[in-house]
């Protein structure tokens, strides 16, 4: 009788409690998470700032990281700079990439996208675009009209307040003495003497808002700004004429591949000037999303782009419709 008791009993106590222990014991799956980390690229990295020297390209990222592929786009190594939110991004000829953080901060990596190190930045208080002249100084443009200049990477700044409550959001210098600088209500700022002094210039057309600008040599370039508006020049921005796009989307970026202008924009758009209007290029599986950055892959017939939800990819450029 002990017996059958102890058959009838354990049997069953025992399944209560490896049942209870088992509901205990038993977490959340932690796999996806684990794996998501193993990640270069994460969901929720958002591409804003992109560059490429030829050998490698930089991505740099709202949630302060930077992303580098030494394989034309292939892999990528993540590399965390702590509380930054990089905006804007340039190649600086031999010495490497120089990018603007949001958070009053100035980034350079060498040629490889490596070593990457800061400096502050007084003003402008909000940095928004960030190029280098010939000689390799630091030009940095934002709120307020202030264009800020360094000769010796960050140590020291020299500024220019126009005093006007603007923001310049493109600068670029077009060869070793000039360079142009443009903000909202259709704001040029030029400078002849390697940005020793900065003078306005005329105004683009319709107090245009620009997004980003490409010159291909001193007097030609391009400008897009809102509802996928496009302005261009032949004389150096003296100049303006509105330029047609086809897309109808905003770009956010402009850069040159094999030769042409392209830029990447709203709805995945990647377009390409097609003699005198802006033409989407057709690519595999796109994504209706806003693209913050591209870059040339050399030799590739390729393009970069990247954007939120961990979007960073190659994709062909002459893929058919």
């Amino acid at each position: 009788m002990g017996w059958v008791k102890k058959i009838s009993w354990l049997p069953f106590g025992t399944t209560i409690a490896c049942g209870v222990l088992s509901a205990c014991s038993q977490g959340p799956d932690m796999s996806g998470i684990a794996a998501e980390r193993e990640r270069s690229v994460h969901r929720y990295d958002i591409s804003q700032a992109m560059a490429s020297n030829g050998k490698v390209v930089v991505v740099g990222t709202q949630s302060g990281v930077v992303l580098t592929s030494e394989d034309q786009g292939k892999s990528w190594k993540r590399t965390p700079l702590g509380n930054t939110s990089l905006v804007d991004m340039t190649v600086c000829g031999d010495q490497g990439f120089v990018a603007i953080d949001h958070y009053h901060k100035v980034w350079s990596a060498d040629a490889e996208g490596k070593s990457w190190k800061s400096v502050p930045l007084e003003m402008p208080r909000t940095p928004l675009a960030v190029t280098c002249d010939k000689q390799g100084g630091w030009w940095v443009v934002g709120v307020n009209a202030v264009i800020a200049g360094s000769t010796d990477q960050g140590k020291t700044w020299k500024t220019t307040d126009l005093g006007e409550d603007t923001q310049i959001t493109t600068i670029q210098f077009l060869d070793e003495k000039n360079g142009i600088a443009l903000g909202e209500f259709g704001l040029t700022v030029m400078t002849d003497d390697g940005g020793a002094t900065w003078k306005k210039g005329p105004k683009m057309p319709g107090e245009f808002y620009p997004y980003a600008a490409l010159f291909a040599s001193r007097n030609e370039g391009w400008v897009s700004g809102l509802a996928g508006q496009m302005l261009h020049t032949a004389d150096g921005g003296k100049s303006w004429s509105k330029q047609a796009n086809a897309t109808q989307a905003s770009l956010n970026r402009l850069f040159m591949h094999e030769g042409q202008p392209f830029g990447v924009g709203a709805s995945g758009v990647i377009a390409r000037l097609e003699g005198d209007s802006w033409r989407a290029v057709p690519y595999t599986d796109p994504v209706p999303v806003f693209l913050g950055g591209g870059a040339s892959l050399p030799g590739q017939s390729a393009v970069v782009i990247g954007g939120p939800g961990g979007l960073l990819r190659a994709v062909s450029t002459h893929a058919k419709q």
